[in-house]
């Protein structure tokens, strides 16, 4: 029997993509005026966020490398034989398949793809040593040159066409807030209130993009004590009345993430909780308003600090500001350089999408103790910024159940 390193598998008809041809088209081009600058001659990526940006496909990895080649002339997906013909069906360009007939089949068609003694650009943000080491031993580059700073700054820009998916992706967050208000009571787990927001999300994303496919949207949803950390999964604790709580749905469009996230309580609020969260709501007001082009990442950082350091808060924010928006998740993918951090220079223009979350955390042995924090999507204009969240914040919606 023939046991090929690699070979076609173009099972089926093409499925529709989450962008149109023109699209990607451009992101490649962007990428093509970057390799030259660079004097790359050949692009070698390995994250679900680059080849899903510059291909539409996302992969999942169990284990496995994925990749994409991309020439000046050719972009070509590089994939594991178990996924069959999907990743042929769901990328913009060609896709190949590589056997597992032979161990380092992946790199033997990534190097078949790129050739021999070239400049290789790679993603030093992801690539492993490993993959390094078998980079240069298969590809043999006359060098290799770091481009994931680059790229990244490339994602910064958000296309029309990617703003109108985070406007989706926002409104859907939206409708899984909503689900999860209705849903909130005393007696009720914490994971019945998440299921009852993903399920909402993930028909709404099957409404709006009946095309798709349909995976990792999800909802952290915490209370009491659990509030503490902005990431802390769901459990099955009991929701009890004058909880503190933390509302935050997910929905996953195509590898585009979007969130909304609130603070709640259940049936009353406490005048010590009251306080803190007015002040973190303030906070998040007087960010939102900062958010503008011109302005740079360190300096809406500094403002909000000092907002924070005249009420004597500022010892209980846990972490940045905000973030950019596009393909990342919480396990691939994150735009570092476009962060509301203090060591983060980069200046705000038209195009970018960017979130204002302060967060505040009171230790449980405080009154008002717990994590408060709002969360809305903001798109950077010519005169500012378009909030695109829907969902209210503050005492006045968000005393529940």
């Amino acid at each position: 029997m023939d046991r090929p390193e690699n070979y076609r598998f173009h099972n089926g008809t093409e499925a529709v993509l989450p962008f149109a041809a023109e699209e990607y088209e451009a992101r490649l081009t962007g990428l093509r005026r970057i390799m030259a600058d660079l004097g790359v001659d050949v692009a070698v990526f390995t994250s679900m966020h680059s080849i899903a940006y510059y291909s539409g496909f996302l992969y999942c990895a169990f284990g496995r490398p994925y990749g994409l080649v991309v020439t000046p002339e050719t972009s070509v997906t590089v994939s594991a034989g178990i996924d069959a013909g999907q990743p042929w069906r769901r990328c913009y360009g060609d896709n190949i398949t590589y056997t597992d007939w032979q161990r380092d089949n992946f790199w033997r068609t990534i190097a078949q793809l790129s050739g021999s003694g070239k400049v290789i650009g790679y993603e030093e943000d992801h690539l492993t040593l490993q993959g390094m080491e078998k980079l240069k031993g298969f590809l043999s580059p006359a060098s290799v040159v770091p481009i994931a700073a680059a790229v990244m700054k490339q994602r910064f820009h958000k296309s029309p066409a990617e703003i109108a998916l985070i406007r989706h992706g926002a409104q859907v967050a939206d409708v899984g807030g909503y689900a999860i208000r209705d849903a909130i009571k005393a007696g009720v787990r914490e994971i019945d209130v998440a299921m009852a927001g993903r399920d909402a999300m993930e028909l709404e994303i099957a409404k709006r993009f009946p095309d798709a496919e349909y995976r990792d949207t999800w909802v952290w949803f915490q209370s009491g004590l659990n509030t503490d950390g902005a990431h802390n999964p769901v459990t099955g604790r009991v929701l009890e009345r004058g909880d503190i709580l933390s509302l935050n749905t997910f929905p996953m469009i195509s590898g585009y993430y979007t969130a909304l996230e609130r603070t709640l309580f259940v049936q009353e609020v406490d005048p010590a909780s009251l306080k803190i969260w007015e002040a973190n709501v303030a906070a998040h007001e007087y960010g939102m308003s900062l958010l503008k082009p011109g302005v740079s990442c360190a300096e809406v950082t500094h403002k909000i600090n000092a907002f924070f350091a005249e009420r004597d808060l500022l010892q209980y924010r846990t972490f940045g500001y905000g973030h950019s928006f596009g393909v990342l998740s919480h396990y691939y993918g994150r735009e570092a350089g476009l962060e509301l951090r203090e060591d983060i220079d980069t200046v705000l223009e038209p195009g970018m999408v960017i979130s204002m979350e302060p967060m505040l955390t009171i230790p449980n042995d405080q009154s008002g103790a717990g994590g408060y924090r709002e969360h809305d999507i903001l798109v950077i204009n010519e005169d500012g910024a378009e909030n695109i969240t829907g969902y209210p914040y503050g005492p006045e919606t968000n005393v529940v159940g």
